[in-house]
């Protein structure tokens, strides 16, 4: 079987999967932080303080930390196509209900409750997408896939802010409830494409012949068997495995540092923008989009190097210590908004690289129930950091009258994460490709003949 045959199978398998999945998880982040733009209002019309919103921002994170473990644990018991659908469903749901919020108690269980829903989805993807896809793929497969962040928000910000400056006052809703109620519908819809579209597995796939599915299968059987000896013989595909792997804890480590820093800037950019002097909100939306286009490409670009060269951790080091000093640069910077988000999008544009790269790293260490359980459990910790970034923002802008401070704090957090990926090892982190069975032979045969 030719590699030029191989890469047509994985070419065909990405476009049956990555625009759809590229698609639901574009609603499922703008459902997220759709809230960043609503403070714009939401904020005045209900009377919070910065730091209400801050905690309420981020209290999304613990419900999305304590049920983001057992959704996936769940996805495996049920499937993915019918737990995949049900967290979209869930979400949008409660997504809409935030248009009933005059509390601040009611914003913090609404957000929590936002979090249970959707925990799972993200990392639920990239144990799907392991499912298809061998190690060796996965850096340039969930660069693809996670090209829906910016996209979420280069489309998202001008979409958000068209929705405030066009809805205000229509049908008796402020122009904030209205963000929630439209961009919550497409989600519920998706739900139920999902139940028709989605296959489980490899073998499911009716749109696979049987030779596409045995090139997918053989090296999906390889890859574990590389897994296998890089953990020195040690079990990698036990629940009890995952929990005694020390990297494991090291690479939630890593997202915990690495989110402080992205989810922090991420919740407060359009207040950012807003304080700088711009008033408009489609302007600031179209502002808020920007550092996006820069992060987009330049991920695309890095996780498709990454894989070109196998190699790991200087692909996350090095977009970790631009995007600490794109932040430092924008807090030092911020009596100008030209250079600010200047700033901002060089911040970006490392944070945003370093994700696919970053986020291949547990399936490729891990295999079986240990992947989907690895997976989320980095992502859980990780994502806990999403909790205190937007939180300690608020509170020191209520504190200081200023989110300098808070910024020089996130990208502090960046910074650690260059010495924190050093100490997993090359042999971990890097993946193994090995030519195929049928490859080694004709090699061999080759030899014999030059012989």
């Amino acid at each position: 079987m030719t590699t030029t045959t191989e890469d047509s199978v994985y070419r065909k398998v990405t476009r049956r999967l990555i625009p759809f999945l590229i698609l639901c998880y574009f609603f499922a982040y703008l459902d997220r932080v759709n809230v960043g733009f609503a403070k714009l209002h939401m904020q005045d019309a209900l009377n919070f303080s910065d730091t209400v919103y801050g905690l309420g921002a981020g209290i999304f994170f613990i419900g999305y930390f304590l049920f983001e473990l057992p959704s996936n644990l769940l996805m495996q018991r049920f499937g993915p196509r019918f737990w995949i659908a049900r967290i979209m469903a869930t979400w949008a749901i409660l997504s809409a209900a935030m248009i009933f919020v005059t509390t601040p108690t009611q914003f913090y269980v609404l957000r929590f409750l936002l979090g249970v829903a959707e925990a799972g989805f993200f990392p639920g993807i990239v144990f799907y997408l392991t499912l298809w896809f061998p190690s060796w793929r996965s850096a340039r497969t969930l660069g693809l896939f996670i090209l829906v962040t910016p996209l979420s928000t280069i489309i998202g910000s001008p979409l958000s802010g068209l929705i405030l400056k066009l809805f205000e006052g229509v049908d008796g809703l402020h122009n904030w409830q209205w963000l929630f109620l439209v961009e919550a519908i497409p989600s519920f819809l998706l739900a139920f494409v999902v139940l028709r579209y989605l296959d489980n597995d490899v073998k499911s796939a009716k749109w696979l012949n049987d030779t596409e599915k045995q090139i997918i299968l053989s090296d999906l059987a390889r890859d574990n068997h590389n897994r296998e000896q890089a953990n020195a013989g040690q079990a990698s595909s036990t629940l009890s495995a995952m929990f005694r792997n020390g990297y494991v804890w090291l690479l939630a480590l890593i997202f915990f540092s690495f989110n402080i820093g992205y989810y922090g800037i991420n919740f407060w950019l359009p207040s950012i923008i807003k304080s700088s002097g711009i008033s408009d909100d489609l302007h600031i939306g179209l502002l808020a989009a920007l550092p996006y286009v820069f992060g987009a490409a330049f991920m695309v670009w890095n996780s498709r190097h990454s894989d070109l060269k196998q190699e790991r951790r200087w692909h996350i080091a090095i977009p970790a210590l631009i995007g600490c000093v794109g932040l430092a640069l924008s807090a030092y910077c911020s009596g100008s908004t030209f250079w600010m988000m200047a700033w901002i999008c060089l911040a970006m544009s490392g944070t945003l690289a370093l994700i696919p790269t970053y986020i291949s790293l547990p399936g490729a260490m891990l295999s079986g129930t240990a992947a989907a359980a690895g997976i989320a459990l980095v992502n859980s910790v990780g994502n806990l950091a999403g909790f205190f970034g937007p939180t300690v923002l608020g509170w020191l802008k209520d504190t200081t009258g200023s989110t300098d401070g808070g910024l020089y704090i996130l990208a502090g957090f960046l910074l650690l994460v260059v010495p924190l990926i050093l100490l997993l090892p090359a042999r971990l982190a890097n993946p193994k490709r090995q030519p195929r069975p049928e490859q080694l032979n004709g090699q061999h045969d080759a030899s014999q003949h030059t012989n």
